[in-house]
């Protein structure tokens, strides 16, 4: 019985391995991505290429184990969350309140340390963010705020709490 039970599971892992989601690769950049409109310092690009534009945009640098049933599953699960909750490729096509609200985001979550989570990091340790690195998004994303203070009014961009 085990025997059958064991031969089963291989063969379904073999029959997934033929099943592999869409990628997240487009060509080019996109017309709304981030740096069409707000300045991003090469720094910046750097660091956004290692920690952050996997999930978090519409170009995901897959790693060879990308090839393997289940793990394809769950990766794509991760960018498909990521890109939900921000996808630096198409930021501009929202509206400035949400783009607003993403820059705060940022850099509340590179503070308390929750981007990249630790699951990207077990693997892409490169991409723990030092805290100069830390600072320089922190002051990056402030800049890109405060650039948005002068093109539109406040109430445009930030909820009245009553």
């Amino acid at each position: 019985m085990i025997k059958k039970i064991l031969l089963f599971l291989l063969a379904a892992l073999v029959v997934i391995q033929f099943f592999h989601p869409k990628k997240n690769i487009e060509e080019g950049l996109s017309a709304n991505d981030i740096t069409t409109k707000y300045k991003m310092p090469e720094d910046i690009k750097t660091i956004m290429d290692k920690a952050c534009n996997d999930c978090h945009s519409n170009n995901t640098r897959y790693p060879w184990y990308n090839n393997i049933q289940p793990v394809a599953w769950w990766l794509d699960n991760h960018i498909r969350e990521g890109k939900q909750h921000l996808n630096f490729s198409e930021y501009t096509n929202k509206r400035p309140r949400f783009q607003y609200h993403k820059m705060e985001d940022i850099i509340e979550q590179v503070k308390k340390g929750e981007m990249p989570l630790d699951s990207y990091t077990w693997i892409h340790k490169d991409a723990i963010l030092t805290q100069e690195e830390k600072t320089k998004i922190i002051d990056w994303a402030n800049a890109v705020m405060d650039q948005m203070k002068t093109e539109y009014p406040i109430d445009s961009l930030v909820r009245k709490r009553s």
